[in-house]
């Protein structure tokens, strides 16, 4: 270390996907509408919420600040990516690069408390039916959104003053199409194994600690169902946990196979691949896996739309 250029860095370059000049512009409409489809089908299911009265319930409102988190996080990374591709300028500047880790680690970490937020609300909603209202009170509610906006705030903080403390030397060239925190600590021409390690332990329990909670409750949910077996009750559950179960299984899947699950067979690119499955992938597929399969959305969406063109006359 101490033999490698300490010039410091005012830019990074992000590389991006490999692909040839002469699919460049297709793959940039490709993404282009990618990226679309996510902000409006998660602004869609926003608006959708907030002016339909019968979706005023607790498992709504969580899915309205889980599109929330979808769109922002999509925002993090893309619009830059986008740029990238059609300008063929790399640069990022350090801080720019710095902000864009935040805010990704920010919306990444909310994500993953509101999906359990999420099971825990089907959860009671099942298992405790009766006792629904009383156990959900609008307190409980508030506090099951505040608290992770509070906790991925000091999580993504923690991480990026970490990050900001390293030095880094003449390779600012990061393999990747965003501002990834393992990527840059690869870069660093600093001591980084106090980032390595906090990455290892804390960043695991973000990821490990809610995925085993979304595993008990619904552990319990189907403990719930196996006591009074029948064909209607297991519809019910299906119908009321399977969008959330898909949206979990691929937010999840990817994650775990990519930073719990690493092989040495797992080359840069492949890496890429897979990052952009659950940064750009899932966060256009939840709008369609919550509206397609939800009755309360369609109807919502039917309401929202014959107000506008069958307007009340006085």
């Amino acid at each position: 270390m101490t033999g490698r250029n300490q010039t410091t860095i005012s830019e990074f370059l992000l590389l991006g996907l490999p692909i040839k000049s002469e699919y460049q512009n297709l793959f940039y409409a490709l993404f282009l509408a990618m990226y679309v489809t996510t902000v409006l089908g998660n602004l869609l299911i926003i608006v959708l919420i907030c002016l339909d009265l019968h979706l005023h319930t607790p498992m709504y409102l969580f899915l309205s600040n889980l599109s929330f988190s979808d769109l922002c996080f999509s925002s993090v990374t893309m619009p830059k990516f986008l740029q990238n591709m059609q300008s063929q300028d790399l640069s990022i500047p350090y801080a720019g690069c710095l902000t864009q880790m935040y805010f990704f680690l920010f919306f990444a970490d909310l994500e993953d408390f509101l999906l359990v937020t999420m099971a825990y609300d089907r959860y009671v909603a099942i298992c405790c039916p009766l006792h629904y209202t009383t156990i959900m009170s609008p307190r409980l509610c508030l506090f099951l959104v505040v608290l992770p906006w509070i906790l991925t705030t000091f999580h993504a903080m923690l991480h990026t003053l970490l990050m900001a403390r390293l030095h880094f030397c003449d390779d600012n060239v990061i393999p990747h199409f965003f501002c990834d925190s393992s990527a840059l600590l690869k870069l660093s021409c600093s001591d980084t194994r106090v980032n390595e390690l906090v990455i290892f332990f804390v960043g695991g329990l973000i990821i490990v600690i809610p995925f085993l909670l979304i595993i008990m409750s619904y552990a319990r949910i189907v403990s719930s169902i196996l006591k009074v077996p029948s064909a209607k009750g297991i519809c019910k559950a299906f119908s009321t946990c399977g969008s959330h179960l898909t949206v979990v299984s691929l937010f999840y899947g990817t994650i775990i196979g990519l930073y719990l699950c690493p092989s040495a067979n797992h080359s840069t690119v492949k890496e890429t691949v897979m990052s952009m499955m659950y940064t750009v992938v899932a966060p256009m597929l939840n709008p369609f896996i919550y509206s397609l399969r939800n009755r309360d959305m369609k109807g919502a969406l039917r309401r929202v739309f014959c107000k506008k063109k069958n307007p009340i006359s006085l």
